[in-house]
């Protein structure tokens, strides 16, 4: 593990975001509440959530943090995708990236699992760091 203990904690700030495309009657199914396992949107964000505290149990040498805040949410581009937005804040030495790509990740899993019956095509992609904020490299922004 990277030894962080001589490291400044400052406010850290990270957004990662993913994508999950489907048939567009599978969408439709989570927009109008039909999925048989139930509230597919709100399910993906309580599995994200959880996701981000348990990261460093899922990747190997990442520090446990202290999460300050975690902000999911979830954008549909008609007809077949929808995009999750992960914001997660902490005030510590470490940055908060891992956390946010693993929810972001976690909350695309989550509705492919609770859609799948349906329709076992859909694809997940475009998982990235938007932005990050804060720590001894300073801010970053994806292009």
């Amino acid at each position: 593990m990277v030894d962080i203990g001589d490291k400044t904690e400052t406010r850290r700030i990270a957004r990662a975001t993913g994508t999950i495309r489907m048939q567009p009657d599978t969408l439709k199914l989570i927009r109008q509440g039909d999925a048989k396992k139930g509230d597919v949107l709100g399910i993906a964000r309580i599995a994200a959530i959880q996701g981000t505290k348990r990261t460093s149990d899922l990747i190997p040498l990442c520090h446990p943090i202290a999460l300050a805040s975690v902000a999911v949410e979830f954008e549909i581009a008609e007809p077949d995708t929808i995009r999750c937005v992960v914001t997660a804040e902490t005030v510590g030495r470490t940055g908060v990236e891992m956390e946010a790509l693993t929810a972001a990740s976690i909350a695309l899993l989550t509705i492919y699992d609770m859609c799948k019956a349906v329709d076992r095509g859909m694809i997940l992609g475009d998982i990235r760091l938007l932005e990050k904020r804060g720590g001894k490299s300073g801010d970053w922004i994806a292009e």
